[in-house]
């Protein structure tokens, strides 16, 4: 690649060596100024957090994120990677990133004072410039910060030899970024043990004391409730962290709905398409919303956006599997997909004490919440009188899992003035598209009083009220 190979050959370029949140500031500033975010790939946060991140970046803090689960914390910590130069030139053979103009470590001193300039260099993608931890209640010093290494000891060294020491993954992340997540599950000694590094940025292993002047950032992440002085944190270590930034939920439906386009991924078997009407999007994405809100629901553990990707994913999946047993090759969700959404959702959230079996109650009145809601926003009642008055005049529709879409175009070529409320949902008049916009229209209704409805398993009968 052309790159200097050892430290004379590095002077001579000109590089010059930088605190690693000096770097990143300066990263930050160049992306600021060209108008870009400064971490890539998270939906909603560009008016809350990521001007917190900005300032926190700027004023060279270390940070640590507070949020529920499934809000984007571990991606955020990183995406901080790429405020990181892209190579970094470090002492050849160096286990902490020794810088080639100030090296800290032992090995690396002795080789530099040996060999001057022609000490050898590696260059270190940023990509390994991070390190991350999630924190458990085994997690040991030995784990963070290091520990003696008996065979270095066997080979003759002094135990006071700074050569016999294994280095944790701390000293490893010298000159980078370390990421603790879950911060309070650490145990309180082991906390303890970080309060040098995050302050005078020195270790203390087996009694003794090395000077290493690390160059780190540290980033965390934590749940509020455990991250007080009642919960599982200690205050000296709390006090350490120069910024302390709030993550939240999707503060909207739109804002979810864009976060569930932008993680889920779908498998489309060969010779077949898929399609999702925004309105199933929508129902998805209000499900997590309603859940956020309910009173049934334990607020304090949250509710991941996982679980709308989830049940994305999952409606689709259902879709699919009615696709290839009706040899259609077109694939579009419709209401009857989302009693599947039971598998994905159980598992996501924690509910209150509630009698035993009522969880699927609770699901089921979420799932028809959130079709009402976007029923609401997205029909005018006027366009849907003529398919009330046709029930009322004993209209009858099966619809169900096993009903093919083909038989729903025949209620559009009855009753023609449906195609107005078709082309307000965005929706082409295919027969599964127009399969998915019908059952979400009769559901609507059904859910706002105007039409009756007799399910049994994934079948559903729909009436006129008169009936």
């Amino acid at each position: 690649m052309g790159q200097p190979e050892t430290i004379g050959q590095l002077r001579a370029t000109g590089w010059i060596s930088r605190p690693v949140k000096q770097e990143m500031r300066e990263n930050a500033i160049r992306r600021i100024a060209e108008g870009r975010v400064v971490i890539d790939g998270v939906v909603g946060y560009e008016h809350t957090v990521l001007p917190q991140l900005e300032n926190a970046l700027l004023a060279t803090h270390d940070v640590i994120f507070l949020g529920e689960r499934g809000q984007a914390k571990t991606r955020m910590i990183r995406s901080l990677v790429n405020l990181l130069d892209e190579w970094m030139p470090i002492v050849t053979g160096s286990e902490i990133n020794d810088d080639p103009y100030a090296p800290v470590s032992l090995m690396a001193r002795d080789l530099v004072d040996e060999l001057g300039d022609e000490t050898p260099i590696t260059w270190v993608h940023r990509d390994r410039r991070l390190s991350e931890k999630l924190a458990t209640p085994d997690t040991a010093i030995s784990d963070l910060i290091g520990e003696v290494d008996p065979i270095k000891v066997a080979e003759g060294r002094y135990l006071g030899d700074e050569l016999t020491i294994h280095y944790g993954l701390v000293p490893r992340t010298n000159r980078g970024i370390f990421a603790i997540n879950e911060l309070p599950d650490l145990a309180e000694r082991i906390q303890v043990g970080l309060l040098n590094v995050l302050e005078e940025r020195d270790i203390q292993i087996r009694g003794y004391k090395i000077r290493l002047p690390l160059d780190l950032m540290l980033v965390a992440s934590a749940n509020p409730e455990d991250y007080t002085n009642r919960g599982r944190i200690i205050t000296p270590l709390k006090d350490r962290f120069g910024s302390q930034i709030r993550t939240h939920y999707p503060l909207d439906v739109d804002l979810e709905v864009g976060v569930v386009e932008q993680e889920t991924e779908i498998i489309v078997p060969d010779g077949m398409t898929v399609n999702v009407p925004d309105f199933m999007t929508e129902i998805v994405a209000s499900i997590s919303q309603l859940a956020r809100r309910s009173p049934h629901v334990n607020q304090r553990s949250g509710v991941s956006v996982r679980m709308s990707v989830a049940n994305y994913e999952i409606m689709v999946a259902s879709a699919t599997r009615r696709a290839i047993r009706s040899d259609e090759t077109e694939i579009v969700p419709r209401v009857s997909d989302l009693e599947a959404l039971v598998a994905s959702t159980s598992g996501k959230i924690e509910f209150e004490t509630v009698d035993d079996g009522r969880e699927e109650q609770i699901l089921v009145r979420l799932v028809q919440a959130a079709i009402l809601e976007t029923f609401r926003s997205s029909c005018a009642p006027e366009k849907l009188t003529d398919l009330v008055a046709a029930f009322e005049e004993n209209l009858v529709v099966h619809t169900g899992d096993d009903v093919p879409s083909t038989d729903y175009t025949e209620l559009l070529t009855k009753l023609p003035s449906i195609k107005g409320v078709l082309s307000d949902l965005k929706v082409s008049e295919t027969p599964a598209e127009v399969a998915s916009a019908l059952e979400f229209i009769l559901e609507g209704l059904h859910l706002s009083k105007r039409l009756n409805k007799d399910a049994v398993g994934g079948k559903a009968t729909y009436s006129g009220r008169s009936r």
